[in-house]
This record gives C-alpha cells, structure tokens and sequence, in this order.
C-alpha cells in the first residue's frame, strides 16, 4: 500500500508539471493507494478552483468530476478514516512542533493520517507537508520516479 495526499491524487486528474508521470505511477503500481478521506473534500474544491480561476470549462470540470467518481467507485482509491483519534492526535503535533515549521490543519491530518495508520512514506507535491513530515517521523516522496 501507499499512501499520497491530495496534491499528489489531483496529479491524476489536473494537468500539471508533473501530472504524466504521476499519472504512470498511479495507473501502474499494483498496491493500494491509500488517501485520508479528507482528499475527497479537497479533490472537488481543486476541481472547483480550476472552474472558478476559468482554468477549466463546466465540461472539464465535469469530466474531472466523472472521471474521479468512476475510479472511486471503481476501488482505485482506498479512504482510511478521519476520526476523532486523528484529529485530537493533530491537534497535539503542534504543541510539540518547532516554531519555525509551517504546517497547515489540512496537511497536519494527512500526515497524522498516514502515521496513524502505519505508512512511513506519504507521496505529495506540497513542498510544506514534505519539510513538515520529516518532524512527523514520516519520509515525504515528492515525485513518481523515487
């Protein structure tokens, strides 16, 4: 199993630098690729940001919603709980965490997530979460080829 986080996810479905070879990864590898359920959320307001920012047309918005509600019910993508454990558990990251770091509510759950459910890797394109993993006992995998 893997486990990436939204901005690695949304790689599958949003051109982006990097999306090709993401999308290989995703589409080849064999195991389950594990996600916080709290991607869900944030996969359509990527989707929606896109159509706001008129990046996307409302047919590519749909497609990009169509194409992510058929690979969910499909089993491409294995949701792991966000439970209270999880969220008293990242709420208590911070009172720990160096002052220097910065680690936003959103990306504190992923990592927490990840750890809670035994991953020692989280493959994610936000350059925040991969320097913030590293106080979480986590290693940060920022692109498909490592």
């Amino acid at each position: 199993m893997i486990f990436c986080d939204t901005s690695y996810a949304a790689k599958l479905y949003v051109p982006e630098a990097d999306s090709d070879a993401i999308r290989r990864h995703l589409e080849t590898i064999t195991v389950e690729v594990c996600l916080s359920e709290l991607a869900r959320a944030e996969l359509m307001a990527v989707f929606h940001r896109r159509l706001r920012e008129s990046r996307w047309t409302h047919a590519d918005f749909q497609a990009a919603v169509r194409q992510f509600q058929q690979d969910d019910l499909g089993g491409f993508w294995t949701w792991l709980p966000l439970d209270g454990t999880i969220t008293q558990a990242s709420a208590q990251i911070y009172l720990t965490l160096p002052p220097t770091l910065f680690l936003r509510t959103a990306d504190c759950l992923h990592l927490v997530t990840a750890r809670h459910h035994g991953f020692d890797t989280i493959y994610t394109c936000d350059r925040h979460q991969t320097a913030a993993a590293q106080a979480l006992g986590l290693t940060a995998i920022a692109n498909a080829s490592s």
